[in-house]
């Protein structure tokens, strides 16, 4: 899976299952159908290529001082936006809705990836039978 198109798509369909599980789990949350919830997951993207760093730049102390919540703080801040410009098909009804869709969205980011982002290990790792000085010859034992 080393094509950039493929993981875009799984990056992608991985947004959606989230999304998905937001609108189910999350009473102020709702998408009405597929094609909204492919236009939710484009702008999601979007925004969290171009806003998102941007955001984290400018906001940088208060994401320090909470410890990394404040990143919460912004991606509901990005799922309330998308709600707002695709309000009659997907509604995100307050600040606490977006929270905890943001917070379905991260948690299945971070399981999913854990499941599928395995990746295999190097050689000479533990078990390979070789000790890493003897692979690179440029290595100076002390």
């Amino acid at each position: 899976m080393n094509h950039p198109f493929l993981q875009l798509l799984v990056r992608w369909s991985v947004l959606a299952l989230g999304v998905t599980l937001a609108t189910k789990l999350i009473t102020g949350i709702h998408c009405d159908d597929v094609g909204t919830l492919a236009a939710v997951v484009l702008l999601l993207s979007l925004f969290n290529a171009v806003l998102k760093p941007l955001l984290v730049l400018f906001t940088l102390p208060f994401i320090l001082l909470s410890l990394g919540l404040g990143m919460l703080v912004i991606n509901a801040f990005l799922f309330m936006l998308v709600g707002k410009i695709l309000t009659p098909d997907f509604r995100v009804e307050s600040f606490w809705s977006a929270l905890g869709g943001a917070l379905i969205v991260s948690v299945t980011n971070i399981i999913i990836s854990m499941v599928i982002g395995k990746k295999p290990r190097p050689p000479g790792g533990p078990g390979s039978g070789t000790r890493p000085s003897e692979k690179r010859g440029d290595v100076i034992d002390i």
